[in-house]
């Protein structure tokens, strides 16, 4: 386990686990927690045999966003460094996105602000039942950032985006997860269903689960016709990999694949 003050990073198997370790401020995001995070996402793309990624907050929740007590100072700034410190944010909302394995949020408690957008950025949300999802930024006379308009209009009617962001209204995990958001609700700590999905994960072609990622990531922007062509280029690709030929071998043999 790698351990800073404010991260852990901890390679288990096949998987990191990235704890926030910053609970006395309700896990809020922090130049060591970029750091920590970042290096994580780089090793899970580096190294083949790391097949997802666990974002988990510690002492209950998952992560409050920014630190009101270092943002306030942020009026100091120049317009040109307030721009540059929220684009650190969205680098690291970007590397989520665009990391080569599954990243899986396990949401204990909440999160709130660039909490919520970091979780929207993963490939699979698991919350705990009471959680709740807050962007409470209008409150303070602040904006939404980490991208957290863009993957809610993507996800959610426009009314409850504006319930969210103009009221700074909670939402719960039971309502996102009637609404598709969150994959998996649950009683239990959320870490338990974590492995769960990625115990899941690591029994798939890791080759093809890349691709189907970067597929679904492209999805958002593309026009059909580009998107199919993407979709043709992929198609072919894999059906010359090892793994579809044991995939369809297995499935034709009427047995379990083993893609390792």
């Amino acid at each position: 386990m790698k351990r800073a003050s404010l991260v852990s990073v901890e390679r288990k198997a096949d998987r990191l686990i990235v704890t926030n370790c910053n609970s006395s401020r309700r896990n809020a995001l922090s130049p060591e927690y970029y750091d920590g995070l970042s290096q994580a996402l780089d090793l899970a793309n580096q190294e083949a045999e790391i097949r997802s990624v666990i974002l988990m907050g510690e002492g209950g929740y998952f992560c409050a966003g920014g630190d009101l007590n270092t943002l306030v100072k942020r009026r100091e700034m120049t317009m040109s460094e307030r721009t540059d410190n929220i684009e650190k944010l969205h680098n690291l909302v970007r590397q989520v996105k665009g990391c080569s394995k599954p990243v899986i949020a396990a949401v204990d408690g909440g999160a709130a602000g660039a909490g919520v957008s970091l979780a929207l950025a993963c490939d699979f949300l698991v919350a705990e039942r009471q959680a709740q999802f807050t962007l409470a930024y209008v409150k303070v006379g602040l904006t939404p950032d980490g991208g957290a308009t863009a993957s809610l209009s993507r996800l959610i009617p426009r009314q409850l985006v504006s319930e969210m962001c103009l009221l700074g209204q909670p939402v719960s995990a039971e309502r996102l997860h009637q609404l598709g958001v969150v994959n998996v609700i649950c009683d239990r700590p959320t870490l338990a269903e974590a492995h769960l999905l990625a115990d899941r994960i690591a029994q798939g072609p890791a080759g093809a689960q890349g691709a189907i990622k970067r597929l679904v990531e492209a999805a958002v922007d593309n026009s059909f016709d580009t998107q199919m062509d993407l979709e043709r280029d992929s198609m072919a690709e894999a059906l010359g990999s090892d793994e579809a030929q044991e995939g369809i071998n297995a499935f034709l043999e009427r047995r379990s694949p083993n893609f390792a």
